[in-house]
């Protein structure tokens, strides 16, 4: 016989046999998320002021990071696994995803297309600065 109260991940709700034994690890799930969420973001801090790194990696590993900080905070807090009863708020939150990529990339490409038909031509600008 196999204890299954370890076998979930950490945002699961408890089974039936889980509330029945009163093991009911609510508090435990959300101090582990607090623990890591806090860790993460002192970290980051130290990675956005320390002169112990590249240079050019600082932005990359607060990248890193913050995805690590999304996934807790996903995980620990909202509760979203890949059980069946959450199919729902997986396909809602990958529907968020690709609307927020959709507008910061589209953003971009509407401000780098402005920038490139709105500018005056080197040769004008620099007859502008002479005068």
């Amino acid at each position: 016989m196999t204890d299954t109260r370890f076998d979930r991940a950490p945002g699961d709700r408890p089974t039936l046999t889980d509330r029945e034994e009163g093991t009911s690890n609510g508090v435990l799930v959300y101090s582990i998320g607090l623990v890591l969420a806090v860790i993460l973001t002192a970290t980051s801090f130290w990675v956005a002021n320390t002169s112990l790194l590249w240079a050019p990696g600082i932005s990359l590993g607060l990248a890193v990071l913050a995805i690590a900080q999304m996934g807790v905070h996903l995980v620990f807090f909202l509760h979203i696994t890949t059980g069946p009863d959450n199919t729902n708020n997986v396909l809602a939150l990958a529907f968020g995803v690709l609307i927020v990529f959709l507008v910061v990339v589209g953003s971009l490409w509407i401000m780098a297309d402005l920038n490139d038909n709105m500018m005056l031509p080197a040769e004008l600008m620099n007859l502008h600065m002479q005068h």
